[in-house]
């Protein structure tokens, strides 16, 4: 795909400084991207790499005033990210080629439904039951379980496991291998010690527009529901327990895990490798920072870090003084040396 600047300007409603006539046919990070692509620069960190830049055109915000000369012609836009956003969309827009399939190599049950328009990969499972809605597309080794229901547009890559009785919105995508209602971790100790299973008995609900990334694991609720909202975006390999309510717009990076029966509010960010303890309640808004360890209630709009975690602000400044614990001890040791000698003189 080839277009010129002042075409990508009138797509992103964006003010065009340099050569309007100049094509993009593909897009490149900013640092080493050459002839022909289309860069960006939302985060001010970068912004030297634009002066030695070879990229055609760089997206800016709005209010950039360059400080040296460049080579690239500019777009000034209102969001930078959104507009890469659609951006890619547009350069990456071509549909993933899917193989035909042939005579056998998928099994759907005779009492489960696949809508108008979906496709169904090769050795790829629909169980009784289960009903796919329009649209949809299930790449090779896909599992539905029985009484799953799906909903339209909704693309499952491959390896992709759905537990039996779950439920899963509108354009939905999910990633390979992620699991979806597999068993809560729920077992009862007996006085000598061993584990007796308790049996998970309840289903997995996810909203529309959620992406959820490879490798995630949702477990279905011991009785009820685990329920993720619309919107939601979880990264790679994250871990939503039993029980566990996650709000719509939430987002979640790689590797955290939340453990069973926590609520989660609306449009909270929760970085990787953070951990969550059950049974506790997260209000919307809030954001914490990865590898954080979340044990308490946490209040509406607040920002958390550290294990265990505190107030954003708080963590920075004791952070500021813990880093020079090694020099205050140093300090410490030499002015009791220094009261040693003192006393000994008298």
């Amino acid at each position: 795909m080839k277009i010129k600047a002042k075409e990508l300007s009138l797509l992103l409603k964006g003010e065009i400084l340099g050569d309007p006539e100049v094509y993009v046919s593909h897009p490149g990070k900013i640092e080493d991207a050459g002839d022909g692509a289309i860069s960006f620069l939302a985060d001010m960190k970068y912004e030297s790499f634009l002066y030695s830049s070879n990229a055609s055109v760089v997206l800016v915000p709005n209010d950039f005033v360059p400080a040296q000369s460049h080579k690239s012609t500019l777009i000034k836009v209102d969001d930078v990210r959104a507009s890469l956003a659609s951006l890619l969309k547009t350069f990456g827009g071509e549909k993933e080629d899917r193989p035909m399939v042939k005579e056998g190599q998928v099994f759907v049950h005779e009492e489960s439904t696949v809508g108008e328009g979906s496709y169904i990969g090769p050795f790829s499972s629909i169980a009784k039951g289960a009903h796919l809605g329009g649209n949809c597309t299930l790449y090779a080794n896909v599992y539905i379980g029985e009484n799953v229901k799906i909903g339209h547009q909704v693309v499952l890559h491959p390896g992709v496991k759905i537990y039996k009785n779950c439920v899963i919105g509108n354009n939905v995508i999910i990633h390979a291998n992620a699991v979806i209602g597999s068993d809560g971790f729920g077992y009862s100790k007996s006085n000598e010690g061993s584990y007796q299973k308790i049996d998970q008995i309840g289903n997995v609900i996810i909203g529309n527009d959620v992406e959820i990334g490879a490798n995630a694991c949702i477990d279905r609720a011991v009785m009820g529901s685990t329920v993720i909202g619309d919107g939601v975006k979880l990264d790679n390999l994250v871990q939503v327990a039993h029980n566990v309510i996650i709000d719509d717009h939430t987002a979640i990076a790689a590797q955290a895990g939340i453990a069973g029966s926590t609520k989660i509010g609306k449009c909270v960010m929760i970085g990787g490798q953070a951990g969550i303890s059950g049974h506790i309640n997260i209000s919307d808004g809030v954001q914490i920072q990865a590898q954080s360890g979340i044990s308490k209630n946490l209040k509406q709009n607040s920002k958390w870090y550290g294990t265990p975690a505190i107030e954003y602000t708080n963590y920075l400044k004791s952070y500021a003084v813990y880093k020079n614990l090694p020099n205050m001890a140093k300090k410490l040791r030499d002015i009791e040396e220094q009261l040693k000698q003192l006393n000994d003189k008298t």
